[in-house]
């Protein structure tokens, strides 16, 4: 079992457990990139692992409140045949390098666009003042969109074990935009259960695990995600989409072949930027809320018996 597998997993784990995002778009980049696994063992064993990992971050999740279980329904039933499916593709790809560099620098795009997306729903929720604060019992459902969502995700985590969360995530954010980030990130680690299972289940079928690899990414990610998870449960979404803004973003990066150092410029400016907004916004919240309890005190004082 190697050592450095293990920190990598852990730090993965726990970046999966805080923003939803980040499984497969940073595991098998740091397999393939730091580690030189072949790519179709790569992800065949980062989805082994996944089922595995995936349940304690849910459990905290679940016990919480965070996750909305008929949303988790819907997208399974598209997820987990598709994701079997795409295990079988992977396994008809696997000897066709120039086939599996164009379904990364494709899967790249995607998370670029999602981030992207991301950004956009932003602003857009900066000038509408949108609260995300939709009760999960009373949310109206849209079952068509929800289970295309399951059907596409699953399909490209079984072909590249990226997508359970970098990519339904964001997918999720504008479907259901009044939903809460936690409440996103609870809801996409519960049904990334039955996704990653069937996804596991083709890869076992067809053969890219390896053992080894496989057990060294569950004992590193396994504690990392359940306190993950016990801090995106406690976190507002000031801090919590700004987190999967810049995992996804490091992720199409780098699969659209950014190096490693124009890779850690790049994201190190992104969340500089991002740390000064929130802080900016941050201020501004609370200032706001300081004039608004003076003004209370003055009402008070101006209306108070002599």
């Amino acid at each position: 079992m190697n050592g450095y597998v293990v920190l990598g997993s852990a730090v993965v784990g726990l970046l999966v457990g805080v923003t939803g995002a980040g499984g497969g778009a940073l595991m098998t980049p740091m397999l393939v990139l730091l580690f030189s696994v072949k790519p179709s063992t790569a992800i065949s064993s980062d989805l082994v692992a996944a089922v595995a990992m995936r349940p304690f971050g849910a459990a905290v999740h679940l016990k919480r409140g965070t996750v909305s279980l008929r949303l988790v329904g819907l997208m399974a039933l598209g997820s987990a045949p598709a994701a079997f499916f795409g295990s079988w593709l992977l396994h008809e790809l696997a000897h066709t390098r120039s086939a599996t560099a164009n379904v990364e620098k494709a899967l790249g795009a995607a998370l670029l666009l999602g981030a992207a997306a991301m950004l956009v729903r932003y602003v857009m929720d900066r000038r509408s003042a949108n609260p995300r604060a939709a009760d999960l019992e009373s949310l109206p459902l849209r079952s068509a969109a929800t289970v295309a969502i399951g059907l596409v995700g699953g399909l490209v985590v079984g072909l590249t074990s990226v997508g359970s969360g970098s990519l339904m995530i964001v997918m999720l954010m504008f479907v259901y935009p009044q939903l809460a980030a936690k409440r996103l990130v609870g809801t996409d680690l519960v049904q990334a259960i039955p996704l990653t299972a069937a996804g596991a289940l083709g890869a076992l079928t067809f053969g890219h695990v390896q053992v080894p690899l496989t057990s060294a990414i569950v004992v590193g990610s396994v504690p990392a995600v359940v306190v993950g998870s016990l801090l995106s449960s406690r976190t507002s979404d000031r801090w919590l989409r700004p987190a999967i803004f810049c995992v996804i973003l490091a992720s199409g990066l780098k699969y659209t072949g950014l190096g490693n150092g124009q890779l850690a410029w790049a994201v190190g400016a992104v969340v500089a930027v991002v740390v000064v907004d929130t802080a900016m916004v941050h201020g501004k919240e609370r200032a706001g809320h300081r004039e608004s309890v003076g003004e209370r005190k003055k009402k008070h004082l101006v209306g108070a018996p002599r």
